[in-house]
């Protein structure tokens, strides 16, 4: 790195030689207390399952009794359904609200949609308002409103909200219910304080009377405590399914580690759950993760033999990524080719991690023609894979093979050229002596309506003073202060350096007193610019006498100082 040198007034030497020139987290303690009062904040647990009772046998009157009605009801329905298909939702509650007062019984399917619409919407509120008045004029929400309604809340991290539905629910929950609240309690709790909050819930709504507590399961390993859980779910009538083995294996991964999720899915089938093809995915990865390739490896031939959990696209995309990343390229490449035998079709996530590994190894022949085939197939490399393709291009000197690429892909979503991608391919072309078509790409990306940074600047600026074009860099220069810019020592030097080619040495030395009084220190190379762009139009001895001067104020090192004058500084630009 280039030492940047404290001048002080040095620059003042060159100017007086000019004379006139110039996530949300969850409380578990608030959940356990909110479990032990009473459920609606009034009803005792007796009188929960009374309410369940009452609350379905006056549904049932409500049905017998309006007969007379029914022609009403059939039209107001069908307008409901006529405002939610144009996605009026608040006209749609309001008359929804209507129908309730007066008394007609809304179609459930029509009111489910309208719980999803506003659940989807974000408007939690409202999606809790509906099946607040569907519960007050004693209908029977039925149990996918309620599973909506409280998937709302946990995807807004409001878990404790979510169980006050459960809490009132008109209906039995069912095994949806549970596996959406153990699913986020999964993810924002660790796995054994997931499980005490789900059976004290499970306790508390009478549903089991013998469910375990944390005192009760401390000493038993996570597998055993999700197994114990599998078994009280299904005795208060509940069938635990493959989605919540899924949910818990993959926390038992996370929090217990990947033995205990091993062990976990060995036992499975004695508890009445067969493991699909997303249980093995969710242990592979979690084996490629901790570097367990030989495990996974043997994971993988158990799901071959296996046709309810046959390899799917994802199992090889998680092994040729992991392959990949450890730089086994040709195992990698071995898999993508027996997809087709497993029935797989390789998609752009079995691509990228081959490309972008081949381009890391510079075979590049290779990494273009996976690329030739990925895009024949419809696919497309993801910007780091596309960015690292065109950067190994341009570093072996392959510039319009880059570029070549860049035209044939820049229109597609997922290789949409970045700030990054127009900085790789402008600097690339201007180190080629290709400036003019650097610039052209530079104002593509002002057409694009997106802003260079310092790096664009210098990189042009560097190619423009190279070739002598000073006016030209000059005019760059203001555009960068104009963007709001800051010049550094880099794009400073650049312009000083295109005008001592273009002879305008004494524009060059303004532009120095200015770069000083901006807080810019010159360095060594600034220095050698002015020198050597004064001997270039004549200065000789001028130029050796400042370089003299600035060695003994210790502006530059003596070593250098020698060098100059052995060229004698009078080399030309």
């Amino acid at each position: 790195m280039e030492m940047m040198l404290c001048t002080s007034q040095t620059h003042q030497g060159f100017c007086s030689f000019l004379g006139t020139r110039k996530w949300k987290s969850v409380s578990i303690s608030s959940i356990n207390a909110s479990l032990s009062r009473p459920f609606g904040g009034e009803l005792g647990k007796l009188e929960w399952g009374s309410k369940l009772r009452d609350n379905k046998a006056i549904a049932c009157c409500s049905v017998e009794t309006v007969g007379t009605n029914s022609s009403n009801c059939f039209e107001s329905n069908e307008k409901l359904r006529r405002l939610l298909k144009r996605r009026k939702l608040g006209e749609g509650f309001r008359h929804f609200e209507a129908m309730v007062q007066c008394g007609e019984i809304p179609d459930v399917d029509l009111c489910r949609d309208l719980v999803k619409a506003f659940s989807r919407s974000g408007q939690i509120n409202k999606a809790t308002r509906a099946v607040e008045l569907l519960e007050g004029s004693r209908m029977v929400p039925d149990v996918k409103s309620y599973n909506i309604l409280i998937n709302a809340y946990c995807k807004a991290g409001e878990i404790q909200k979510a169980f006050e539905v459960v809490s009132r629910m008109s209906v039995s929950p069912d095994v949806v219910t549970y596996n959406t609240i153990l699913q986020t309690l999964c993810e924002t709790l660790k796995l054994n304080q997931a499980m005490e909050v789900l059976g004290l819930h499970l306790k508390s709504s009478q549903c089991s009377p013998n469910m375990f507590t944390s005192r009760a399961t401390r000493k038993e390993s996570g597998a055993q405590k999700a197994m114990k859980l599998l078994d009280e779910m299904r005795s208060t009538g509940l069938r635990p399914n493959v989605v919540t083995c899924n949910t818990l294996i993959d926390a038992i991964c996370k929090s217990e580690g990947l033995d205990e999720g091993v062990r976990f899915l060995n036992k499975m089938p004695s508890h009445g759950v067969q493991p699909d093809r997303i249980t093995y995915n969710i242990v592979l990865r979690r084996m490629c993760n901790t570097n367990r390739w030989e495990d996974a490896l043997g994971l993988f031939e158990e799901m071959v033999k296996k046709p309810c959990s046959s390899p799917s696209v994802t199992t090889f995309n998680i092994l040729i990524n992991f392959l990949c990343r450890k730089g086994i390229t040709g195992r990698a490449i071995d898999l993508l080719e027996k997809m087709p035998k497993h029935g797989c079709r390789p998609n752009a996530l079995s691509y990228n991690p081959i490309v972008h590994t081949l381009c890391i190894e510079n075979k590049m022949e290779e990494a273009i023609g996976y690329l030739d085939v990925m895009i024949s197939r419809g696919y497309y490399p993801n910007t780091v894979t596309y960015n690292t393709l065109l950067a190994t291009l341009c570093k072996d000197g392959m510039v319009e093979v880059a570029i070549e690429i860049f035209n044939q892909l820049s229109t597609k979503n997922s290789c949409s050229p970045e700030l990054i991608t127009y900085n790789l391919l402008i600097d690339s072309l201007s180190k080629v002596g290709k400036t003019e078509l650097a610039t052209k790409m530079f104002e593509e990306m002002l057409k694009k309506d997106m802003k260079p940074d310092l790096l664009t600047f210098s990189s042009l600026l560097l190619a423009l003073g190279r070739e002598g074009k000073g006016f030209e860099a000059v005019k760059l220069f203001r555009d960068l202060e104009d963007l709001g810019t800051v010049g550094n020592t880099v794009t400073y030097n650049a312009v000083m350096l295109g005008l001592c080619k273009a002879r305008q040495t004494d524009l060059a030395i303004d532009l120095l007193d200015e770069m000083v009084s901006k807080g810019c220190q010159p360095t060594q190379s600034t220095y050698t610019i002015l020198i050597e762009g004064l001997a270039y139009e004549g200065f000789g001895k001028e130029a050796l006498g400042l370089l003299d001067e600035l060695c003994s104020r210790g502006v530059v090192k003596k070593s250098f100082t020698e060098q100059l004058s052995q060229k004698g500084a009078v080399t030309t630009l």
